[in-house]
C-alpha cells in the first residue's frame, strides 16, 4: 500500500490534495505547493546566474586557458555520469526525501560561499574551482533523484501538467532574468562576490523546503536487484522506454548542433556576439509561452500527442539556422523565429515528458529510475558534441547542422509504436 500524493495545509497540518481542475497558477494558493515552487524559482536564478559567473570568474580573474575552461565545463558534468543510478538507488531508502534535498542545498551554499572567500583571502585557484563544480554538480544529483518524489508528494496526478507549466514556466522566466542579473553584479562587484548571489539562492530553496511538508511514499528497503530491478522494469514498460529512447536520440542530436551554433552563426553569418545574445535570449519568449499554452493543448489532443508535438516542435524550427541567408534582416528574422518557435516547442517537451515521467514510475523505484535517465541523457550530450565537432570537420559546418536537425526530429520516430501516442490522459501513479 502507497501513499497517494498530498499538500499539507499550513492551517492545520492535515493532508489535503491539491485540486487540479482549475488555471495553473490557481495551484500556488496550496501553502506547501508555493513554498516548493518558490524554492525552484529562486534555484534556476540562482543557477542562471552561476552558468555566467563561474566561467567569467575563470576567464576574468584566473585567466583560464581553453583547456581550463573545458575541464571546468567536464567537472560540472560529471557527477551525472558517476553518481545518478547510484544516487537513485540511496534516495529511493530514504523515507524523508525531502531532507536530501535541504541537506544537498545547504552543502552547495558552502560549496559556492567558499569561492568568495578564497578571493578575498587570495588564496583562488582553478583547483579550487573544479573541485566545487565537481561537487556542487554532486549535490544536485542527489537533489535532482529526490525532487521526483517530492512532486508527486505535493501534486495530485490530474494536477501534474499544470504543476510543471507553473515550474518550467519560472525557469523560462529565469533564463532572462539571471545572466542579465549576472552581468550587472559582475560590472558592479566583480564575478567572486557575484557568486554570493548563487549562495544565497540555495539559503533560500533550503529553508522554504525545510517548511514544506509533505506525505512522501514509503521507501523501498529491499536489497536484492535494486539497479537489475529498474533495468527489468524498463525493459518490460514500452512506454516508458520510448520516452527515454526519443530524449535522448533528440538530446544527442541537439547537441550536435549546439557544438557548432555560435561557430556557424557568427562565422558564416556575420552575426556580432553581442546580437547573437539577444537572439539565444530570445527562446525565452517562446519557452513563456510553451509554459502557458501547453496545459492547454493537452486537454486539447492528450497528454500522448502532446509530447509528440512537443518532440517535433523542439527541433524542426532550428532548421531554419541553416536555411537562413540573404539580407542581414532576414537572417535575423529567421534566427529569431528559430530560437522563438524551439523554445516552444522544448517547454511542451519538458512539460509533457516530465509529467508522464511522474505518472508512469512507480513510487518505489522513482528516485533510480530518474537516475538512470538522468545518466543516459546526460551521457549522450558530450557524444553529440564530439559528434558535431567531428562531422564539422569532415563534412562542413551548415552540412551537419542540417543533418543534426533532421536527426533530432526523427528522434519521433520511437512513437511510431509507442503506447505512449495513444495516451489522452495520464493515468495513475503506480505503487
Amino acid at each position: 500500500m502507497t501513499t497517494s500524493p498530498h499538500t499539507v495545509d499550513a492551517t492545520d497540518g492535515v493532508a489535503t490534495p491539491v485540486p487540479a481542475a482549475r488555471p495553473a497558477w490557481t495551484l500556488l494558493r496550496e501553502t506547501m505547493f508555493r513554498r516548493y515552487w518558490s524554492a525552484a524559482a529562486v534555484s534556476f536564478v540562482g543557477d542562471q546566474v552561476s552558468l555566467l559567473v563561474l566561467p567569467l570568474l575563470a576567464v576574468l580573474t584566473l585567466h583560464a586557458t581553453p583547456a581550463q575552461m573545458g575541464y571546468l565545463t567536464a567537472a560540472g558534468l560529471a557527477p551525472s555520469l558517476i553518481f545518478s543510478v547510484l544516487a537513485g538507488v540511496w534516495v529511493d531508502r530514504r523515507s524523508q526525501r525531502r531532507r536530501v534535498m535541504v541537506a544537498a542545498d545547504v552543502v552547495r551554499a558552502l560549496l559556492v560561499l567558499s569561492i568568495p572567500v578564497a578571493a578575498v583571502s587570495g588564496i583562488l585557484g582553478l583547483a579550487q574551482l573544479y573541485v566545487v563544480a565537481f561537487l556542487v554538480g554532486t549535490c544536485a544529483v542527489f537533489f535532482e533523484v529526490a525532487n521526483g518524489t517530492l512532486f508527486v508528494s505535493l501534486v495530485r496526478p490530474d494536477a501534474y501538467v499544470q504543476a510543471s507549466s507553473l515550474i518550467h514556466g519560472a525557469r523560462s522566466v529565469s533564463l532572462v532574468a539571471g545572466p542579465s542579473l549576472a552581468g550587472a553584479i559582475v560590472q558592479l562587484v566583480g564575478a567572486p562576490v557575484a557568486l554570493l548571489t548563487q549562495a544565497f539562492s540555495y539559503v533560500a530553496s533550503a529553508l522554504l523546503l525545510a517548511r514544506t511538508k509533505a506525505a512522501e511514499p514509503p521507501p523501498d528497503r529491499s536489497d536484492r536487484g535494486r539497479v537489475a530491478a529498474v533495468v527489468h522494469f524498463l525493459r518490460e514498460d514500452r512506454a516508458l522506454t520510448t520516452i527515454l529512447a526519443s530524449v535522448a536520440t533528440v538530446n544527442l542530436f541537439n547537441y550536435m548542433f549546439s557544438a557548432l551554433l555560435v561557430l556557424y552563426v557568427t562565422v558564416h553569418l556575420g552575426v556580432s556576439p553581442g546580437v547573437l545574445g539577444v537572439v539565444l535570449g530570445s527562446a525565452a519568449i517562446g519557452a513563456l509561452l510553451g509554459s502557458a499554452v501547453t496545459g492547454r493543448l493537452t486537454r486539447l489532443v492528450g497528454i500522448g500527442p502532446a509530447y509528440i508535438i512537443g518532440l517535433v516542435a523542439f527541433p524542426l524550427p532550428l532548421l531554419l539556422i541553416p536555411l537562413a541567408g540573404g539580407p542581414r534582416p532576414v537572417v535575423l528574422g529567421l534566427l529569431v523565429v528559430a530560437e522563438v518557435l524551439s523554445g516552444l516547442g522544448v517547454m511542451i517537451l519538458d512539460i509533457t515528458a516530465g509529467s508522464l515521467m511522474a505518472a508512469l514510475i512507480p513510487h518505489r523505484m522513482r528516485a533510480r529510475v530518474s537516475g538512470l535517465f538522468r545518466t543516459v541523457n546526460y551521457g549522450v550530450r558530450p557524444v553529440g558534441a564530439l559528434l558535431g565537432g567531428a562531422a564539422g570537420t569532415l563534412v562542413g559546418v551548415r552540412p551537419t547542422l542540417w543533418i543534426a536537425g533532421v536527426g533530432a526530429v526523427l528522434g519521433v520516430l520511437w512513437l511510431l509504436r509507442s503506447p505512449v501516442r495513444r495516451l489522452r490522459t495520464l493515468p495513475h501513479p503506480r505503487d
